[in-house]
């Protein structure tokens, strides 16, 4: 049998790739087993976002948290993650995870691949990526550097650069066009996004009512059954010691 040059370079390639790329590349993502998960948990803290996106999957859990004693939970969490014991502390069968945006990446992309996250091919994919390290990266850093700066000074102008109200604005203006971070659909995007921009609103760095797209959005995503049987379990008494929002005065004049 005759086997053309081009063919013989395709089967040299495809025999170079490691374990599992061919599949990927095709597209075939196959799901696996998911192992035992407890998560370790404060109440309405970040590790409400792996209880969300179990319910949401409808996997089963074990939640670990002492109902209204931030200090006992993170006791318990000290217990099984010393070196770094922070929530979410999520044990994946024999491993320790932290990072909430990576224990979400971990359990779709092994256990759910073709849900909660736009297809890698679909034009929805690239903004729910940015919008899943948005969260983190952008809003979170810059609500918290924000909040601090101006309890102690503040502001007499808004900033030059870039500020909290600016960074906000970003996500209005795309729900604008979208009505999920997710693209079309809801995703986990969405459930990265909801912690930090509750939270801003909560410490009032932004004067929440200019914000229509998102105060709706929010709505439609605390509708959903998943986060509704998440809050039920994971906050039943609300946030424990929750920060003091910043007065109106506190904030920089709108432009």
């Amino acid at each position: 049998m005759r086997i053309s040059a081009s063919l013989f370079l395709s089967l040299v390639f495809l025999a170079a790739l490691p374990a599992g790329s061919v599949s990927a590349a095709s597209g075939d993502r196959v799901a696996t087993p998911l192992p035992p998960i407890t998560i370790y948990h404060l109440e309405a803290r970040r590790s409400e976002r792996i209880v969300w996106l179990m319910e949401e999957l409808g996997f089963p859990y074990e939640l670990k948290f002492v109902r209204g004693n931030l200090g006992a939970s993170l006791m318990q969490i000290r217990q099984v993650n010393p070196g770094n014991p922070v929530a979410p502390t999520v044990l994946y069968g024999d491993d320790i995870l932290v990072e909430s945006g990576a224990i979400i990446d971990v359990i779709l992309n092994r256990h759910a691949p073709d849900r909660l996250q736009p297809d890698i091919n679909s034009p929805d994919y690239p903004w729910h990526q940015i919008w899943m390290h948005y969260a983190e990266g952008s809003l979170a850093s810059r609500m918290g550097i924000d909040y601090r700066v101006w309890q102690l000074q503040p502001p007499e102008q808004r900033s030059p650069l870039r500020d909290i109200q600016g960074t906000v604005q970003y996500a209005e203006d795309f729900l604008a066009e979208h009505p999920y971070f997710g693209g079309s659909e809801f995703s986990a995007a969405d459930i990265m996004m909801h912690f930090p921009m509750n939270y801003t609103f909560l410490i009032n760095v932004v004067d929440r009512t200019q914000f229509p797209n998102i105060n709706e959005w929010m709505a439609r995503v605390e509708a959903r059954p998943a986060y509704k049987r998440m809050a039920e379990v994971s906050k039943p008494d609300g946030m424990p010691s929750p920060p003091e929002p910043l007065p109106d005065s506190a904030r920089p004049p709108a432009r």
